[in-house]
């Protein structure tokens, strides 16, 4: 763990992901947001960093980064770093599997496409950071299995509710939009809602589990 100034009213804690012990930025996230130092404002995850912003009248940086450094610590007697999140904290986001790119990743991941679905909607995933479009989550816990790549050519017109994969993120995208994602399938859940308080339905640890539309339970 590193931690790096960034101006005189952030710090920027840079996580080393390789190391064995190393906890995940929306791991830390949530610990911070539960746990949270004096001084802080606010803390925005991102895929190997948590930028942690605060007052300068009330901390400094070097006291921020002792105060994370014990909270990471703590982490370690999480069981499963879940934070004590049970099955009714889990979102279920309903999924229609028929994506234009189903076929090609079950080829690429060398699985039939009723395993793909079966290994898409197994896990819980966590929002770990947003970004690339208002209301984006990079959701972490994809099966390995389904490590695929971008598309070699975007599509210029992605429409809102594909349920997408690429790298080791899965993604609902919020809005029609341009994207190299792989699309699995669709759901009509507004991911993104202008007129709704938040807008976002994903947000840095919220938990998220998809499910096969004909298993959807409402």
């Amino acid at each position: 763990m590193r931690f790096l100034n960034a101006g005189d009213r952030a710090l920027l804690v840079e996580l080393d992901l390789a190391a064995q012990a190393a906890p995940e930025p929306a791991r830390l996230y949530r610990a911070l947001m539960r746990d949270k130092p004096a001084g802080a404002l606010g803390f925005v995850p991102a895929a190997r960093t948590v930028l942690v912003r605060f007052d300068p009248a009330l901390t400094s940086s070097g006291l921020l980064a002792e105060r994370i450094g014990e909270v990471a610590r703590a982490m370690d007697d999480e069981a499963d770093g879940s934070g004590g999140v049970g099955d009714a904290d889990v979102l279920e986001i309903p999924v229609r599997y028929d994506g234009e790119d189903l076929d090609d990743v079950a080829r690429l991941a060398g699985l039939s496409v009723a395993e793909v679905v079966a290994r898409h909607c197994a896990p819980v995933y966590t929002v770990a950071f947003c970004g690339f479009a208002p209301g984006f989550g990079y959701l972490t816990g994809l099966d390995d299995a389904l490590w695929l790549p971008r598309r070699a050519v975007p599509r210029i017109r992605v429409p809102a509710g594909s349920v997408a994969i690429a790298d080791r993120y899965a993604a609902v995208y919020p809005q029609a939009s341009p994207g190299g994602w792989n699309l699995l399938g669709r759901t009509d859940v507004a991911v993104w809602d202008s007129a709704r308080q938040p807008p976002a339905m994903f947000a840095p640890g919220v938990r998220v589990r998809f499910v096969a539309e004909s298993e959807f339970r409402q």
